[in-house]
């Protein structure tokens, strides 16, 4: 439906594009939040740098990857050593607070409104702001989940004691053998509830979610909706983008506003119901707090 090739940017000044964001809250009967992961790097969840270096610089210099997600694909030849970095790795992420208010400052806009969210993201910082879990799709996984890898239930599992006893008891980039997580049917190894192949557990939580999600569009489709858009790029615009874009197409009173660093786009088609801003989430955010 539309072409990369029409894609425009706003050619409005930051001032007028706030103000335009302000108004179109303020009058939307239903505001509609699709969250990427540029929402969590503007909240500090920071995958490389300083943060990198301060959780993983015993990784680093053994295997040579130099951010996060790159040691997440790394083939780790024993168990006990994959379990420690991703131990780390899903504490700083799930059940560390982010750095800065990002989240809050969203829900302090959001919070008296007729609101949903649906997210790629898999950090949970959406439910420790305080975001209603009724209002929330999470359609990519939790780091605070575990499921089968193989799997042999449609079942997922807490997973926080785990990983908080995996996180005190490792040394020397390993855990303890008896710490391996199992799957409690079957005893084969646990995984994480992320999204990454076609073994991916969709559990009752997760449908449940998405049925709330649906009834919450096809309920408001002819009112004055804002689909607010916060750092979500093109891995997967199928899922928040692209709906996004069509949904607005076939409602002439609804607002497409897209936020995001560097990619702040809209498809022609949709430019005269479109803000887009290529700034800061966290900084538009605290803007327009104080409008």
């Amino acid at each position: 439906m539309f072409s990369r090739m029409s894609i425009t940017k706003s050619t409005r000044s930051y001032s007028d594009n706030i103000r335009r964001l302000r108004e179109a809250l303020d009058a939307a009967d239903a505001v509609v939040i699709g969250a990427g992961a540029g929402m969590s790097t503007s909240a500090g969840f920071t995958y490389t740098g300083e943060r990198f270096e301060r959780y993983f610089s015993d990784f680093a210099a053994k295997y040579s990857f130099r951010d996060m997600y790159s040691g997440g694909f790394y083939p780790f030849s024993e168990p006990e050593e994959f379990w420690a970095y991703w131990s780390r790795y899903i504490f700083i992420n799930r059940y560390m607070d982010a750095p800065k208010p990002v989240y809050d400052n969203l829900l302090a806009l959001i919070k008296d409104k007729d609101y949903f969210v649906i997210t790629t993201n898999v950090d949970h910082c959406f439910q420790k702001a305080g975001v209603d879990k009724n209002r929330l799709f999470y359609t990519q996984g939790d780091y605070g989940l575990f499921q089968c890898s193989r799997p042999c239930c449609q079942e997922t599992f807490d997973n926080e004691s785990m990983i908080r006893q995996m996180m005190e008891q490792q040394k020397d980039m390993r855990i303890p053998s008896k710490l391996l997580p199992v799957c409690p049917h079957c005893g084969r190894p646990m995984t994480m509830n992320l999204r990454s192949d076609d073994k991916f557990v969709e559990d009752e939580g997760w449908h449940r979610a998405a049925e709330r999600y649906e009834d919450f569009l096809r309920t408001r489709v002819h009112q004055r909706i804002l689909f607010l858009e916060l750092g979500v790029g093109y891995n997967t615009p199928v899922i928040i983008k692209y709906p996004f874009w069509r949904m607005t197409t076939q409602n002439k009173a609804a607002i497409y506003a897209c936020i995001n660093y560097g990619e702040a786009v809209c498809p022609k088609e949709i430019e005269r119901q479109a803000i887009c801003i290529d700034r800061d989430i966290g900084k538009i955010l605290e803007d327009l707090n104080e409008i």
